[in-house]
């Protein structure tokens, strides 16, 4: 989950319209991916239980 703005990355469904194909494993996104929603780097996220 972003810690900026609360948007929950799927492993299941990706982030296709950014390049990261559904199913990857959030350990397998790249590092300089960024979140869709408010352009956080991916170390704003925080592993959450859903």
């Amino acid at each position: 989950m972003c810690l900026i703005c609360g948007w929950i990355y799927d492993e299941a469904a990706g982030d296709p319209e950014h390049g990261i194909a559904a199913g990857t494993a959030w350990a397998d996104v790249d590092m300089n991916w960024t979140c869709p929603e408010c352009g956080a780097r991916k170390e704003d996220f925080e592993m959450v239980r859903i």
